[in-house]
């Protein structure tokens, strides 16, 4: 049984060593929400597949083969005659970064409900947890529609939904994101959002009254991220904070996903909720301490070194 199955976009990813329009060099990668979070659960030691489309390019050849040496599987990794998308980011200032996406009619965007269908008749059993994001139905029909079939037979087939709000202000309208990420968050069993995204995923003047809702409405589980306050999971039970892990800040893309990555890491191990959290937290200071969106994500084996003392050499 996989632990977990999760669906998305994934891209090519340029980082520019300055300014795009100034011409230079920039560094090759690969993004996308989804991808890094199976990508951290991998580096931790899970069992994830990955459903997405790539384009008959080398940028798709680039995110297969990077996925595969990951350790994540892309069996359902769907090559489409479409191109791979493209994002770039460039540090305008330090502490600053702007990101540019080229992703209409890319492979990811013409992700369908078939190619979730068939991904999951090709497993050799049910996923424990689906993770969707608030990505992927925002980048068209087609998308929307896969996610809704992972949804309808996670539940179908017993599996827990994870849901990573995630908004894009950029993909969709306020209105439409409201109306779909409500229509999820009915179907999540784990709800993660930052604080000002709780407003797009229920009802409710107050944290406290939206978070109340999303419990009544079926969530197990709502994580709120803090950011550099660190985090809270709320359940029936109560709450439970922890603070985040202090770091030098180098590159806070991607520290999201990794937050979420850590903390369905600790669900499938059955950590006290406590301690999924502390999961979580330490794999966001990872990411935030590296460079690149998933580049800096740890291994089981490097979760306790942000415990040693500045200028310890590991050996």
């Amino acid at each position: 049984m996989p632990d977990v199955l999760t669906l998305g976009e994934i891209m090519a990813c340029l980082r520019a060593d300055g300014q795009v329009k100034l011409g230079g060099t920039a560094r090759t990668s690969i993004a996308g929400a989804e991808a890094n979070v199976a990508i951290g659960l991998a580096r931790l030691g899970h069992d994830v597949a990955f459903v997405g489309a790539v384009g008959p390019d080398q940028f798709g050849e680039l995110a297969r083969r990077t996925l595969r040496a990951e350790g994540v599987g892309v069996q359902a990794l769907r090559t489409d005659p479409a191109p791979t998308g493209i994002v770039v980011f460039e540090q305008r200032v330090a502490g600053v970064t702007r990101v540019d996406y080229h992703r209409n009619g890319s492979a990811g965007s013409r992700l369908s409900a078939a190619d979730v269908e068939n991904a999951y008749a090709a497993l050799p059993a049910p996923p424990r947890i689906l993770h969707i994001t608030g990505i992927t139905p925002a980048l068209g029909e087609g998308p929307a529609l896969a996610v809704r079939a992972a949804v309808r037979l996670a539940k179908a087939a017993g599996a827990r939904v994870c849901l990573d709000v995630n908004h894009r202000s950029r993909l969709w309208s306020e209105d439409v994101a409201r109306r779909m990420l409500t229509e999820l968050s009915a179907e999540a069993d784990i709800i993660v959002a930052s604080e000002d995204e709780l407003v797009l995923a229920t009802s409710g003047d107050a944290e406290a009254s939206r978070v109340r809702s999303l419990l009544a409405g079926g969530a197990s589980e709502v994580v709120v991220k803090r950011g550099a306050a660190g985090a809270t999971a709320f359940t029936a039970d109560g709450a439970v904070s922890h603070p985040a892990r202090p770091v030098t800040a180098v590159d806070t893309i991607g520290a999201g996903d990794a937050f979420v990555a850590g903390y369905l890491s600790g669900t499938v191990d059955g950590l006290p909720l406590v301690e999924r959290l502390a999961r979580a937290v330490t794999t966001g200071a990872f990411a935030v301490a590296g460079h690149g969106d998933w580049e800096g994500l740890p291994t089981r084996a490097e979760l306790s070194i942000l415990d040693l003392p500045d200028g310890t050499a590991v050996r």
